[in-house]
């Protein structure tokens, strides 16, 4: 049988070092001892424990220094401070110099068992997370977040602290600075990255489609419903639910969406028969939430429990530094994408991409680049090719907001050609709703 995690005892009482022993080695633990804190933090030093039991009272070293050093040597081991009666204070201030709990004498050995599991999974998750957050730091700048300045710095140091917990995480920021994909990446580098990861756009979808997209429905809760359908959170189950600009939902949904982050549980429209889910919910959104709580617009205790673990994604104005990065890293990928030979951004183009405003953030920018990539007719982007250095703009186009609505107008034909004139799946792709498609083509006369 393999073992349950590896024991070290530190005790020079040779009477309960070999009680422990015995104890832990028929829960399957593989155990180690030492009769002093040196011996105990030699044995540390050349091996890996999941859990230390340590007396503080004992000849020799100072039972806090022996603690201190093991922290310095392992501090993925879970320490227990093995205590008497007249040493619970000092076992106390043991833990908050970093140890995991205490055990006072005499203890039967179903408490030190119980204790032990206790502390030797929490070693395992500790451990867990430590690799995950290597695995993260070693693959993110390349396959997930690109850009190295402290503010996206930040955000990965958040990135690698949520990922591998199951709790609620809230990201902010404007719109484009990329909340799916630090979603994404949040998923990505979870114990859930085999599972499903769902999106939901909370700002496409009138309530009663959107009750009907989360919860799914049964055959015959309302006209149309001719069969029982599977809601997004079922999809989502084992893996992640990601509600995107949730500050867009009503009252009455926050509600039921309340009862979904608490109790992991819903029903179907149409249905009283209730089913339990195991999702982990991350939201995102492009509003301030404590306003709209101030407001009346969005109830403070689903807030709360949507804000667990804040990630706020500062704009692209705010991380200048990362843009060079970003451009190389789109400008490739549009250019294999588009059959292109563009391999090179002019120093001029480069210096106007880092002074410029992107009111639209990193999407704005990979427009930008795409309808320079486009354009462009040699292998370098120059100032001319983007589409804010160009002075061939339409009367039109210039009545209507200048060479951002120049963008914004290029953004939507290439929607629309790219669906087949599919208004509904346009303004999807595009990050609004059917609605606000058809006013934008309207004012740019499409």
């Amino acid at each position: 049988m393999a073992s349950r995690g590896k024991v070290l005892i530190i005790d020079d009482e040779e009477s309960l070092r070999i009680a422990c022993e015995q104890t832990l080695e028929l829960s399957g633990y593989s155990i180690s001892s030492a009769a002093s804190g040196a011996e105990g933090i030699e044995l540390a030093r050349r091996e890996s424990f999941h859990v230390i039991l340590l007396d503080l009272r004992m000849p020799g070293m100072p039972g806090m220094e022996v603690l201190q050093k093991l922290r310095q040597d392992s501090p993925n081991a879970m320490v227990i401070i093995i205590t008497g009666y007249a040493t619970i204070e000092s076992a106390v201030q043991a833990i908050k110099q970093g140890a995991y709990d205490y055990l006072p004498k005499p203890f039967a050995p179903e408490a030190l068992t119980s204790l032990v599991n206790r502390a030797a999974n929490a070693a395992r998750r500790t451990l867990e997370s430590a690799c995950i957050g290597l695995e993260l730091e070693r693959r993110m700048p390349s396959e997930v977040l690109v850009g190295r300045s402290e503010p996206m710095n930040e955000v990965m140091r958040l990135i690698r602290k949520a990922a591998p917990m199951d709790s609620t995480v809230l990201i902010t920021g404007e719109t484009g600075v990329g909340k799916e994909v630090v979603a994404r990446a949040v998923h990505r580098f979870s114990r859930r990255s085999d599972k499903p990861f769902v999106t939901v756009d909370c700002g496409t979808l009138v309530e009663t489609l959107f009750e009907s997209e989360l919860f799914g429905h049964v055959k015959g809760a309302f006209s149309g419903a001719v069969e029982n359908t599977i809601g997004k959170i079922e999809l989502a189950d084992g893996g992640t639910l990601f509600l995107d600009e949730i500050a867009n939902i009503t009252i009455n949904m926050q509600a039921r969406l309340l009862r979904v982050v608490q109790e992991r549980e819903i029903s179907r429209v149409g249905s009283t028969s209730k089913k339990t889910v195991n999702v982990r919910i991350i939201a995102a959104t492009n509003r301030d939430l404590q306003q709209a709580v101030r407001e009346g617009k969005f109830r403070e205790d689903l807030y709360y429990r949507l804000n667990v673990i804040q990630i706020p994604i500062p704009p692209l104005r705010q991380r200048a530094d990362d843009i060079p990065a970003l451009a190389a890293f789109y400008l490739k990928k549009l250019a294999a994408e588009k059959n292109k030979r563009v391999v090179a951004i002019s120093e001029e183009a480069m210096n106007f991409l880092k002074n410029h405003a992107w009111p639209g953030n990193v999407r704005e920018l990979i427009n930008a680049l795409e309808f320079a990539v486009v354009t462009c007719e040699t292998d370098s982007v120059g100032l001319s090719d983007l589409p804010y250095g160009s002075e061939d703009v339409t009367p039109a186009i210039e009545a209507n907001g200048g060479a951002l609505a120049r963008l914004e107008q290029a953004e939507i034909v290439r929607a629309l050609e790219q669906f087949l004139g599919n208004k509904t799946r346009a303004a999807e792709y595009l990050g609004i709703n059917r609605k606000t498609l058809r006013e934008k083509m309207q004012k740019y006369g499409l």
